[in-house]
Parts: structure tokens; C-alpha cells; sequence
């Protein structure tokens, strides 16, 4: 079931088993700086490379950054659909996706790295052998899903260097063997 724009219901964590996945207080109350750091040097990405995105119509433009932004949203959602409830809710300009479902590391990883892979390193890649304004369509894809997606590289850089076998569950994580539900072990 996905919940839109409501959070979830609140699970109870035994804190001797799951830890914040962020552990370093000084980071987790200054982790969204370093986002809005990161969106603001990808901001200044095209003048950098001299890539004007003028050539395609402003309409065009925000049309392509909506579908771009519902598709990269809807990617997250297919990596847990299967896996439990999820709810969309938003915080200031950025929109969050939460699920119950406990996760392992790699379900994890694709889940936040997908769509980077799929609407920012392809179109990026893509970009290379065609020109015109496909050329162009395809780095603001690229660009602008790089955009949104800054969240999501720091965690998946941060979700890589968990040990293999960490669970996590709504910002928590755990290290062990199995999957667990909240009630006690499936098996």
C-alpha cells in the first residue's frame, strides 16, 4: 500500500540490536548541508562543460523535469513495492520515500542508486553518440536527475561502506545474520 503524503505508523527498535545509520551526531544534524553543497556545485555543472540547455524550449524543459522527477520516484518505489508499505511525504523542496519493510544491504543500495544509473549515467553515456537537440534533451535528463538524486549518492556511498550483511529499516541499521520482522525472526 503506498500512503501519499501521510508518514507510516511508528515501529518500536530494540536500540541494542539497531543503530542510527548515521552515527556521528555532528553529521547527522549537518547531513542536508552537505546535500545542498552538492546540489549547488551540480547546479554550476553545465556552465562548467559550456552546455546550454536554451536550444529546447523553457515549457519543454520543465515538462521533461517533471517526467524526469515521477520517473525517478517511481524507481524507488519498484525496488520495494513488494516489500512492504511505502508512504511519500515531502519536506521542504525534497520528497521522501519510506517503507516498514526491513531491507537488506543490496536491496538497499539499488534502491537508492537505480535511478542515478538509469536517468543520469545512461542519458549521460547516450549523450556521446547522438547530437542535436537529443544530444541536449539527454544531458539535462542527466543533469537534472543528478540534481535531485544528491541525497541519494551520499547514502549509497555511505550504504557501500556497511558491512555486507546489515539490515536496515527507516534509518536504522542493523548488523547480523537474517531477516528480521519487528515482531521476531521469519526463519
Amino acid at each position: 500500500m503506498i500512503l501519499w503524503f501521510r508518514h507510516l505508523s511508528q515501529e518500536s527498535l530494540d536500540s541494542s540490536e539497531w543503530t542510527p545509520f548515521i552515527q556521528n551526531i555532528w553529521y547527522q544534524e549537518h547531513y542536508m548541508k552537505f546535500v545542498y553543497l552538492l546540489q549547488l556545485v551540480l547546479v554550476f555543472i553545465p556552465s562548467i562543460f559550456s552546455i546550454r540547455f536554451l536550444n529546447i524550449h523553457i515549457f519543454g524543459l520543465i515538462l521533461i523535469g517533471i517526467l524526469v522527477f515521477i520517473l525517478h520516484e517511481c524507481l524507488h518505489i519498484l525496488v520495494i513495492k513488494q516489500k512492504g508499505d511505502i508512504s511519500l511525504t515531502f519536506s521542504g523542496i525534497f520528497f521522501w520515500i519510506n517503507t516498514n519493510a526491513i531491507l537488506s544491504k543490496a536491496r538497499f543500495w539499488v534502491f537508492m542508486s537505480l535511478p542515478f544509473v538509469v536517468l543520469s549515467v545512461v542519458p549521460a553515456i547516450l549523450s556521446f553518440y547522438v547530437s542535436g537537440d537529443l544530444k541536449v534533451i539527454l544531458l539535462f535528463i542527466s543533469w537534472f536527475n543528478t540534481l535531485i538524486s544528491a541525497s541519494d549518492m551520499i547514502n549509497s556511498v555511505l550504504i557501500a561502506l556497511k558491512p555486507k550483511n546489515t539490515l536496515f529499516f527507516r534509518g536504522y541499521v542493523r548488523v547480523g545474520k537474517g531477516i528480521l520482522k519487528m515482531n521476531g525472526p521469519l526463519n
